[in-house]
């Protein structure tokens, strides 16, 4: 699985996911590959930033990220989401716009939305991103 940056035709970034570089073509070409904030499909890959690993992190540490399967990285992404955000479940839109007027205090959240909430969260000015994780058994 390779990840590559990738921006719309109005600038928003975001991460794509795929095989090989020969899968992102041809996704985007049949415009398959569309911007999680506005739903463009004018996608471009742009370079990625670099990891500089520092000399705190010892070899073992760094090797053990090696091996991880795509199943298991998916995991540890939703374990640091269910750790590090407050479930607002499908009042997601509701709550992100009291924390943009100031109606809110600031902190992270995830839930679900409908496409015009998210249209009505970006012609707001409300950054957020979508992040489709499946559903794991326990």
């Amino acid at each position: 699985m390779i990840i590559y940056d990738l921006r719309c035709e109005k600038g928003h970034k975001f991460e794509g996911w795929f095989k090989d570089i020969h899968a992102f073509e041809k996704q985007k070409t049949e415009k398959l590959i569309t911007c999680p904030v506005c739903g463009g499909s004018d996608i471009e890959m742009v370079p990625s930033s670099l990891a500089i690993m520092g000399k705190d992190i010892r070899p073992s540490e760094r090797d053990n990220t090696k091996d991880m399967s795509p199943e298991k990285s998916l995991k540890k992404v939703q374990e640091f989401l269910d750790k590090n955000f407050d479930d607002v479940g499908d009042k997601f839109a509701e709550i992100a716009l009291k924390i943009h007027h100031g109606e809110e205090d600031r902190r992270n959240i995830k839930g679900t939305t409908t496409e015009r909430e998210e249209e009505n969260l970006s012609e707001e000015g409300v950054q957020f991103f979508k992040i489709p994780l499946p559903k794991f058994d326990s």
